[in-house]
């Protein structure tokens, strides 16, 4: 047993098949070569009509494959990781005790196992404190009641419970959260103790009880009943919109609502609702509660909040005071644990002896839980998760993508890795703290989170989360890469935490203009990967990042879907015509590229028509978000505009919910987006028809036309917006597509044709 003390806490092992996948990328390089030396080799004179298209699809092509390039940097070498959870106690024992167990062993069994007790006992003290960070910012997008259960579900860890502090920040300042999150410190004593004597998982309530059987025996049936009267009474309340004056009175904390004037101008509140130092603070069983806090910063007018990132940095303070774990972990608060053991997952990284000193934090993929049969609106984010942070750790760390993230304290106060020392764990965690009263404490810890605290100090620029970007934890994990810390991605095969997805399109095509747009703000900035990493970072991972930083320049994919059928109705021919044996790179590119996705998406374990769906939000997110994204992006970089933070919403009404089971896209309002997407669809069906006529009436051969790609393109595109059509002219649910929109759609296509063709 005394060699367990140097054997590694977790494994790593490269991806399958990397052989075969460069030598198809290889083949692939050599038909985008070829298709380069044709577009140089017979590019219309200057003369010649058409020139401008061609040169436009030249450039456009340029910049698919310098992104290719970027994709095939992340995909060269994937690796994955595994952790050794039973040597994680063991790594804690001291020799001392494993002589002692070894020589109790041999003289008697029953002395052995009191000794093993107490040694266990020991380990669990020795262990970090973990404070984990729930973020919520307004209760009619982000019900209480979906908040409390992933405030649950992360109380219920696997973990010594005086060893963690949970922390709610209400962005929203609501009454309507407090309450709730009052409610749920008092069902947390029962749900507790449930979680821990009969290991259940997942330790979400909600999820739990709806994945659950039926409850069979009379403590199950007794916990469910507590859970939907507790539900019950969180929905009533938030369905008036208030807090009634008897609720008022059962804590003091309401008091702290008679001086908010409104969400954006009130004093900081913090409550400590359960207080883990104090014994008395123990489940139905007997057993230690966690801290809960509940924390709503101070919001003034006059001074900019900074969005989650604010709260977070208030987050990092506030816990400093009261709990100051060594291990941060941040969740979003509709993501609930989904897996009891994702601590000591994580510390299997962080607390490892040889490497884990270099570690700021382990980042868990993002994961879902309400995706359709065959994810409609390509959400599940299902490559990303299996393939590209796992490219991205063997390129040097995943990024940080902002919730189900494990970090290091002083990685995040702003301690380079240089600065920082290796910790002893076992020394630090046996320190005793001098108690204060948790009046002293809540009133101590508001200053920590006023809007002036900042002020004159390195918070959001060198400490705590940066500040100026829509995605501001990208930006704060690249930072803390920069200063010489190491991030590492593991995806458990139970997942760690899961999500909701938005359920409509116009809130999925917002959500990647956001994501888009920051991304390619932090790559317009000082942050730009090549630039801040430049001998800082590996250059892989500096390529690495560019998969997601230069999101929205896809926009260019736009080009693509409007010039050559607008060429087609033209009769301009932008490709070579079937027997000329220059077609073959276009089409081995093209579908190589397709079979390629199609064959990731199965192996992940992704459907056909999921792959269908994947290539039509392909073609969405690339005319629609990243279109505005870039616009958007180079706006704020002239300063015609200012950084905006969107939330996206957790809810949905119960006809909408009812379209996306049956996986019907939901086009219900009007949007810019939409009519973009629709003009598109017109446009490319009435070239189709045009393409179709040329070639049927055209007296060549079909071989010899030189129009037959410029139509095939036309039909796919026309495939792919099948949905659109029924939204338009067939379906009569609220889901359709707006009358408004269908006339600025046609209107706009006919526009263009017209100007096409004179």
């Amino acid at each position: 047993m005394g060699n367990n003390e140097n054997l590694p806490l977790f494994g790593t092992y490269p991806a399958k098949g990397r052989v075969p996948f460069r030598v198809f990328a290889a083949t692939i390089f050599t038909g985008i070569c070829l298709i380069f030396v044709y577009r140089t080799s017979f590019m219309p004179a200057k003369e010649e009509e058409g020139r401008r298209a061609w040169i436009g699809l030249f450039l456009t092509e340029i910049w698919f494959t310098i992104y290719w390039f970027i994709t095939l940097v992340v995909r060269w070498n994937p690796i994955y990781r595994h952790t050794y959870k039973d040597r994680l106690s063991r790594r804690s024992l001291s020799h001392k005790y494993v002589e002692l167990c070894n020589i109790s062993v041999n003289k008697s069994e029953h002395c052995a196992s009191l000794i093993m007790k107490y040694v266990n006992r020991y380990d669990e003290k020795i262990l970090p404190g973990i404070d984990i960070f729930v973020c919520t910012a307004d209760p009619t997008v982000e019900p209480p009641e979906m908040v409390i259960n992933t405030v649950l579900s992360v109380m219920a860890y696997n973990y010594p419970p005086e060893k963690m502090s949970v922390y709610l920040s209400d962005d929203g300042g609501s009454d309507l959260t407090f309450y709730a999150l009052l409610e749920a410190s008092r069902f947390a004593k029962h749900w507790l103790a449930f979680c821990h004597k009969f290991k259940v998982e997942p330790r979400s309530p909600d999820a739990y009880f709806r994945t659950a059987s039926q409850p069979v025996d009379e403590e199950s049936a007794s916990i469910k009943k507590l859970y939907e009267d507790m539900k019950t009474r969180i929905e009533r309340t938030t369905k008036e919109g208030r807090v009634s004056e008897e609720l008022r009175k059962q804590h003091k904390g309401f008091r702290e609502w008679d001086l908010v004037s409104s969400k954006r101008d009130h004093q900081p509140i913090i409550q400590i609702l359960i207080d883990g130092r104090d014994p008395k603070a123990v489940d139905s069983e007997g057993q230690r509660l966690p801290t809960l806090v509940y924390l709503a910063r101070e919001k003034r007018p006059q001074h900019h909040h900074n969005f989650k990132a604010g709260a977070m940095n208030a987050l990092i303070r506030v816990s400093s005071r009261i709990s100051n774990g060594d291990i941060i972990l941040n969740v979003d608060c509709d993501m609930y644990s989904n897996n009891s053991d994702s601590i000591r997952d994580a510390l299997c990284f962080l607390l490892d002896e040889e490497k884990g000193h270099e570690i700021a934090f382990v980042q868990f993929p993002q994961t879902f839980e309400n995706l359709t049969k065959n994810d409609v609106y390509s959400s599940s984010l299902r490559v990303s998760v299996q393939v590209e942070l796992a490219g991205l750790d063997s390129n040097g760390g995943p990024c940080y993508i902002g919730t189900g993230c494990f970090h290091r304290r002083e990685s995040l106060t702003g301690k380079t890795f240089k600065e920082a020392t290796k910790q002893d764990w076992k020394s630090k965690n046996v320190k005793t703290k001098t108690r204060e009263s948790v009046d002293i404490l809540e009133e101590a810890c508001k200053a920590l989170a006023t809007c002036t605290c900042e002020q004159n100090t390195q918070w959001g620029k060198e400490m705590g989360l940066k500040y100026g970007f829509p995605v501001e934890d990208i930006a704060t994990g690249l930072g803390i890469q920069c200063k010489g810390w190491r991030s590492v991605y593991f995806c458990p095969e139970r997942k760690g935490f899961l999500g909701a997805v938005p359920t409509t399109l116009i809130q999925t095509l917002v959500q990647h203009k956001r994501w888009g747009e920051g991304h390619f703000q932090i790559f317009l900035s000082r942050l730009c990967p090549l630039l801040c990493g430049f001998k800082k970072i590996p250059i892989g991972l500096q390529i690495s990042y560019c998969i997601y930083s230069l999101w929205p320049i896809n926009c260019l994919a736009l080009y693509y879907v409007l010039v050559p059928p607008l060429c087609l109705l033209r009769g301009i021919s932008l490709f070579p015509e079937m027997s000329n044996p220059w077609i073959l790179p276009f089409v081995y590119v093209f579908l190589g590229n397709r079979a390629y996705g199609l064959v990731e998406l199965l192996l992940c374990g992704g459907t056909l028509q999921e792959w269908l769906n994947d290539q039509r939000m392909w073609v969405y997110k690339r005319t629609t978000s990243y279109l505005f994204a870039t616009i958007d992006s180079v706006l704020k970089l002239l300063g015609f505009t200012k950084a905006g933070f969107d939330l996206t919403a957790k809810v949905a009404d119960e006809d909408v919910s009812q379209r996306y089971e049956q996986e019907l896209i939901e086009f219900g309002t009007s949007s810019q987006m939409y009519t973009i997407l629709a003009t598109i669809a017109l446009l490319n069906a009435f070239c189709f028809v045009v393409g179709l006529k040329r070639l049927i009436l055209d007296q060549q051969p079909l071989a010899l036309n030189s129009f037959v790609l410029q139509t095939v393109l036309c039909g796919l595109l026309v495939f792919i917006n099948l949905p659109i059509f029924q939204a338009l002219f067939l379906r009569k649910d609220k889901g359709r597509m707006p009358t408004s929109v269908m006339y600025q759609s046609i209107m706009f296509t006919l526009a263009g044709c017209s100007i096409a063709l004179y």
